[in-house]
Order: C-alpha cells, then structure tokens, then sequence
C-alpha cells in the first residue's frame, strides 16, 4: 500500500444526489431511530432502515468472553437498569436482559447487525461503528476483525470494507486500524476542529464532527479546509432540530446523525435550494447553545487532551504497522 493511501476513503459515505438531482447529506440514524425505540436493538435499527435512513451509526464493547455488543454505555445503568459492566459479564449473562425502556429489548452482538444488512435488498446500508476510548482498543479492533470475516455478506452484496467505517476519537488507534483492518476506510469522531486537523496528515480519513463545533468560530475554516483543499468527506453529529438540519444541508455536509430519522427525511424532501438562508442562519436559541458548546469544548480540552495524543502522523501509522 502506497504511503498516501494508508487507508481508504470512505466514499460509500459521501453526499448523495436525490430525486430532484439536488446534493443531500446522507441519513445516519444514531444508535438506530433512538427517538423512537431503545438505543442500539435490533428494533432501533430496523425502524431506522423502515424510515429511510441510509446509514446507522452504533457503538462497540466487548464482553468478559469476547463478544463484540452494541451498547453506547460501557455500564448497564442506564438502559437495563443493572449495576455491572459489560466487560465484566459473560454474553450468555447479559443476552437476555431488557431495556427498561418499551418495548423491552435485548442487546444486540455486532454479528447480529452484520447478519441483518446482509439480507438481500440491503446492500446499499453501511454502518458506521463508534470505538469507544474507554475499551480495550487492541483487544476491540482485534475482535472486531474476527467478527467481520466470520460473518458473510450477500451473495450479491459488497464486502464489508465497503460498508462499514471505523469511527476512531483518537489518533493513537490508526496504528491499530491499519494493523487489524487495513482496507477500513476510517473516519475521526471529533469535538475540537484543532485535534481534527491532525488528521489531514493521514490521507482520506474522514470526519465526523460535533455539529455546533462547525458552526461555532473556527468551524467554516475547517470545513472549508477539509472538503475542497483535503478532499474529505463530512458528516454532523447528532443533529435533531430541523433549522440545524437545513444548515447542514445548504453547507452540503456529506451526513447527518440523527435520532430522528424520519423527520430529517422529511426536511430534506422539502428542502428548496432556491430560499435564501436568513440573517441568522440558526435560532438565536441555536446559536446560544452552538456558543456554549464552543466555551466549554474550548475549556475542557486543555485539560482533557492527554488522552487523545499523540496527534496524526504518517510516521506514527508507519511504527504502528511495523513495531
């Protein structure tokens, strides 16, 4: 593999033509259609493809024997109401719990979502998995290799790397990446456009950033910057209001994350390019929040950056890949 092309670009994620030939942001349905069934089932991402969505973005930790789950939560608490860990509970103990939420469903393995987008008439979903920093990385990406090759895809459907992104917070998982799943294409999960330029020395990897962080100062540079000088794909997390979802359709984002998946399909069926953006392109209660968010990220990360470094380097992937 050529030193440019450390990873591949996640193009099956970029923007897409609709109906009218207008560009839209793809649909993500975060943790499946989450404003409308528990988080991350089988019931979630099921009524997230019924609604429309091209995508599902879900979130990976393993179990005490090494199954891979999709729970956003390294803990029990907060959708089965158990105090334990995932990591420290066999599958078997955990399998047949319930969320607390109706209609009461189980956790789902990341092989049972893989099996489902395998069916026929599916091909064109991919997935976007979210690799949590407080899990083991080797040991996840590790598992998630396994998983993935052991479980087939359509008879007629693409491979795997080319439907499921490697959603990474941290540079010091590239190496892994590449180690583990070569032919991933990967995509960093960001909340600092300042961390996130690091990632521009690592060719093709992809963006999934805070939305306010975009909008906020210092967020049209960076898109700017990494959509026509980087040539990188875009998408917002977790958009729910409909004036934020118009903005991310007129700044031609590649993907929207969403808990509301049938209302961003809606918006973008009735979005018309020809209306002019008013002088707020917000509400002013947007704006606010988008300013809040700005301080406290600003704040939090001079504290908090340890955990993220150290930063992108093609050197770093290269001692990654040959240690």
């Amino acid at each position: 593999m050529a030193e440019d092309d450390v990873f591949p670009a996640p193009t099956f994620a970029q923007a897409r033509l609709d109906e009218r030939k207008q560009r839209m942001p793809q649909c993500i349905g975060h943790r499946g259609y989450k404003a409308k069934y528990p988080e991350n089932t089988m019931a979630a991402f099921k009524g997230a493809v019924a609604a429309g969505t091209h995508a599902i973005e879900t979130d990976v930790h393993i179990t005490k024997d090494d199954v891979v789950v999709l729970s956003h939560d390294g803990s029990l608490k907060r959708c089965f109401d158990r105090d334990e860990k995932i990591i420290d509970k066999t599958w078997d103990e955990i399998k047949d719990l319930r969320t607390t939420a109706e209609p009461h469903e189980t956790m789902p393995r990341l092989k049972d979502l893989l099996e489902y987008l395998a069916q026929p008439g599916l091909e064109e979903l991919w997935v976007l998995l979210d690799i949590k920093l407080d899990v083991d990385a080797e040991t996840l990406m590790r598992l998630l290799a396994s998983t993935m090759s052991s479980t087939p895809t359509a008879a007629t459907g693409k491979p795997w790397d080319q439907r499921v992104v490697l959603g990474i917070w941290a540079a010091k998982y590239l190496p892994l990446c590449q180690a583990h799943l070569p032919t991933f294409p990967v995509m960093h999960i960001g909340f600092s456009t300042w961390y996130a330029r690091h990632f521009f020395a690592i060719p093709k990897v992809g963006f999934n950033m805070l939305l306010p962080i975009l909008i906020a100062p210092g967020g049209k540079s960076f898109l700017r910057d990494a959509r026509q000088k980087q040539h990188r794909q875009v998408i917002a997390w977790t958009v729910n209001e409909e004036d934020r979802m118009t903005w991310c359709i007129r700044r031609q984002l590649d993907g929207v994350i969403t808990d509301d998946v049938e209302k961003y399909v809606k918006v973008c069926q009735a979005y018309d390019d020809t209306k002019r953006e008013g002088w707020l392109p917000i509400s002013l209660g947007g704006l606010l929040d988008v300013y809040r968010w700005w301080v406290w990220i600003t704040f939090v990360f001079r504290f908090w950056n340890k955990q993220f470094m150290p930063v992108a380097s093609k050197g770093m992937v290269k001692r990654g890949q040959n240690p």
